[in-house]
């Protein structure tokens, strides 16, 4: 549906996903999942973009969303995870062009702030958020798929407020 949000967490090995719509201010659950790449020795880094491409926009094309959330590169651990993260991002960037959705970058910290109320917030109580919000509390569901559901959940509210206050909030970027 043109209204649905698409949120992604990338990753090389698990990048996570999930569709929302809200309907008269209220959220739901359309999908979500984990892309998982293979990891094995004969299975290199490339064939892992491309797997992520893929089942992107595989999805996409299935579920038809209107617009993507995708969660910005952290400051990873050392300079190499910090190149293979923003190639998984650019993966997930370059399916979400191919399957014509408006694109939005969200920082991680943003995301936490409006799905937690605080941009420290730890993963397990994203995850508590997201299931409430979504109404979805009987799920179970990867942390890598509740990251992607709160970065959706982050455009849904700043697209509300833009649409009250007829202009763009800060931390907002489309790409």
């Amino acid at each position: 549906m043109e209204d649905d949000i698409i949120g992604i967490d990338p990753g090389s090995r698990r990048t996570g996903w999930g569709v929302i719509r809200e309907r008269s201010g209220v959220l739901e659950l359309v999908d979500c999942g984990v892309i998982r790449a293979r990891t094995d020795a004969e299975y290199d880094f490339s064939q892992r973009l491309a797997v992520i491409y893929r089942e992107l926009l595989e999805i996409i094309s299935r579920l038809n969303p209107g617009e993507a959330a995708v969660e910005q590169v952290f400051t990873a651990q050392n300079a190499r995870s910090a190149l293979k993260l923003g190639q998984a991002r650019g993966a997930a960037i370059a399916a979400c062009a191919a399957g014509d959705l408006k694109i939005y970058d969200y920082e991680p910290t943003l995301i936490k702030k409006s799905v937690v109320g605080a941009g420290r917030a730890e993963k397990d109580q994203v995850a508590f958020m997201v299931k409430r919000l979504l109404n979805a509390r009987d799920g179970e569901y990867a942390l890598d798929t509740t990251d992607a559901l709160a970065a959706a959940i982050c455009h849904a509210a700043t697209r509300r407020f833009e649409r009250f206050a007829g202009k763009a909030p800060a931390g907002r970027r489309a790409l």
